[in-house]
């Protein structure tokens, strides 16, 4: 202790049985006491929380990356600004929700997140909107596959692009980075997955919308509208709130291969109500129906036979449509395309988008008709048909096509005719043209018969040569020996390959051989004539003939048989020219007719030169008896 006395300081000494531990036992009891007063009111102002506890807190502070929230803890939370990308207006004194993920750190601070807070509560918000059907708000995180990705709650939600909006979305991307409301649509509990749509908002409205703005239509009504989708069979028009289609065949007077060649995207149009249904909402448009139709625009000049100029716009199978004025088409039938009487495919004459010259056939303005032709701007090759091709004239004409009967053979465009079977050759048997030529080969021809009323020619192939069988006459007389060669069957009787290409048959009776075999296909053999028939073109052959000699073979052969038999007793036979003949050219064909040729010449003229011999030597006699 101490006392101040005339500014001096005396310094007393304490009682010598002083307590100093009782003093500052004391002391510390009324610290301690105060501390623990003042302890209890400060924990009273603060908050009891636990960790993995969702609260309410205030944000009390924000900056460009955190924003701070007051959960009245002794301390308070920090927060990424990113969490709340969904939540643009964010301002200070905002109460929102955060979850406790650690009370203190390393650093003493509490570790918060209100991501989470929002995914803890999530799901039973998402149901309960769902079920009733509670407009929610989500942000528009990004773009993806067929949609967007939405934060809706703290929960990635599927946004599909067809329930973006009511009209077609072509921009995904304007959306990105917006809050939109939704309407939760589907949930996947067990995929955790959620759909959203932004088109079920407004659907009903439009359908209010809708139903009015029918209501208020008329036929032949005229509106403007937006072109809101382009397909291949039309056009959708926005007529604010509803939708009306333009089929692609209302869009123009013109052909159109594609609505974009006629209308663009978001192009604002004037179209006509064409017809409506109340009950399905469909509306019908029309965009031609506000031009003029080009039939009436057509010049009143245009008539029957007038030639004109026109563009192929489409090829079918029975014809050409040809635009010969601004939305006039006319048909041109692939039969007025040539003169020939065979239809082929107009693809062979016409290609898509050839501007022709035609001539008008015929024209109907009120049906809105037309008719035209292409072969008549050529001269018809018919008209002086029997001058060009006169009976019995030669010509060369190319195969077309078979029938079971003939060929059809064109001479020139527009001009064919038929070769029957028959009149294919003189010697062979035919039983299809097929075995004679192929088609597309040329082919000599003489013209047998004209018909110019019904377009007719009949021709031949074989007249063109002359007929071999006068000459075969002379040359396969009955009992006359020649080689021949076992080709095939006919009935009961078999076929044997002469020279010349003659053919004649044998019974198999006659084909014996002289050591009592029988002939096979293909086996040259010696065969005797038993009969020749030049107007059946028919020769009768025999193979045993040539070897035995008997009364018994020749009673079966008929009249001219027997006149061979005849001939053979006297040692008659063929002629020595004749002969000579068979010999040079047993293994000749019809295109060797000329030496046929030669020798009917050769046999003419001595023929000629005895009846000159007979009549000098009468006229040598008469005068002899004169004297």
């Amino acid at each position: 202790m101490s006392t101040v006395e005339n500014n001096k300081v005396t310094f007393l000494e304490p009682p010598a049985d002083f307590d100093w531990d009782a003093l500052v036992d004391d002391k510390q009891v009324a610290v301690t006491e105060a501390r623990t007063k003042m302890g209890q009111a400060y924990e009273d102002t603060l908050s009891s929380i636990s960790e993995k506890q969702v609260l309410m807190g205030t944000v009390v502070g924000m900056n460009k990356k955190e924003v701070v929230i007051n959960i009245g803890y002794k301390s308070e939370g920090v927060v990424p600004i990113s969490e709340f990308r969904y939540k643009t207006d964010l301002a200070i004194g905002d109460r929102v929700e955060v979850y406790i993920e650690k009370q203190e750190d390393k650093g003493g601070q509490m570790v918060v997140s209100h991501k989470t807070a929002r995914v803890h509560n999530a799901w039973s918000k998402v149901n309960s909107a769902m079920e009733t059907s509670e407009i929610i708000t989500g942000y528009v995180k990004c773009r993806t596959k067929g949609g967007l990705i939405v934060d809706v709650f703290g929960l990635e939600a599927f946004l599909p692009g067809s329930q973006i909006d009511v009209k077609p979305i072509r921009d995904y991307d304007q959306y990105v980075g917006k809050n939109m409301e939704f309407k939760v649509v589907k949930i996947n509990q067990e995929f955790k997955n959620v759909v959203v749509s932004h088109k079920a908002l407004i659907e009903a409205e439009l359908e209010a919308q809708k139903k009015q703005i029918i209501g208020g239509l008329e036929k032949g009504q005229v509106l403007e509208g937006t072109v809101k989708n382009i397909t291949t069979y039309g056009v959708f028009v926005d007529l604010g709130g509803v939708d009306g289609l333009i089929h692609i065949t209302d869009l123009s007077y013109g052909r159109v291969s594609h609505p974009e060649e006629v209308v663009k995207l978001d192009e604002k149009i004037n179209v006509v109500i064409l017809d409506f249904d109340d009950e399905k909402k469909r509306i019908a448009l029309g965009l031609k129906q506000l031009q003029a139709h080009p039939w009436d625009a057509l010049s009143a000049d245009m008539n029957a036979g007038d030639k004109v100029k026109g563009k192929v716009m489409v090829i079918t199978d029975y014809g050409a449509f040809v635009e010969v004025a601004a939305g006039v088409e006319g048909l041109l039938h692939v039969s007025e395309m040539s003169w020939s009487q065979h239809l082929r495919s107009p693809k062979e004459f016409l290609k898509e988008g050839q501007e022709i010259d035609c001539v008008v056939l015929n024209i109907d303005r009120e049906e809105r008709k037309m008719s035209l032709g292409m072969k008549q701007l050529a001269a018809d090759p018919w008209s002086e048909i029997e001058f060009k091709y006169p009976l019995r004239s030669k010509h060369n004409a190319k195969v077309r096509n078979f029938t079971h009967f003939g060929i059809f053979a064109e001479l020139e465009e527009g001009v064919d005719g038929l070769i029957h079977i028959s009149d294919l050759s003189w010697t062979k048997r035919i039983k299809h043209p097929s075995e004679f030529c192929n088609v597309g080969d040329d082919i000599e021809v003489m013209v047998l018969e004209v018909d110019k009323e019904n377009r007719r020619l009949s021709l031949g192939h074989k007249q063109v040569e002359e007929n071999p069988w006068e000459v075969f006459a002379t040359v396969f007389t009955p009992g006359s020996t020649h080689e021949g060669t076992l080709t095939g069957r006919a009935g009961q009787n078999f076929i044997v390959s002469l020279p010349y290409g003659v053919e004649g048959t044998v019974t198999a009776k006659n084909l014996k051989k002289a050591d009592g075999g029988k002939a096979e296909l293909e086996e040259k053999l010696p065969f005797v004539v038993l009969e020749f028939n030049a107007e059946a073109r028919r020769i009768v052959l025999s193979h045993t003939r040539t070897f035995e000699e008997g009364e018994e073979m020749l009673e079966a052969a008929p009249a001219a048989g027997g006149k061979a038999k005849a001939a053979r007793k006297e040692g008659a036979g063929p002629s020595a020219s004749v002969k000579s003949v068979n010999e040079k050219v047993e293994k000749s064909t019809l295109g060797d007719l000329s030496v046929l040729g030669d020798l009917k010449s050769a046999m003419e003229t001595n023929e000629r030169a005895g009846k000159a011999t007979k009549k000098a030597k009468k006229e040598d006699d008469d005068a002899d008896s004169a004297e």
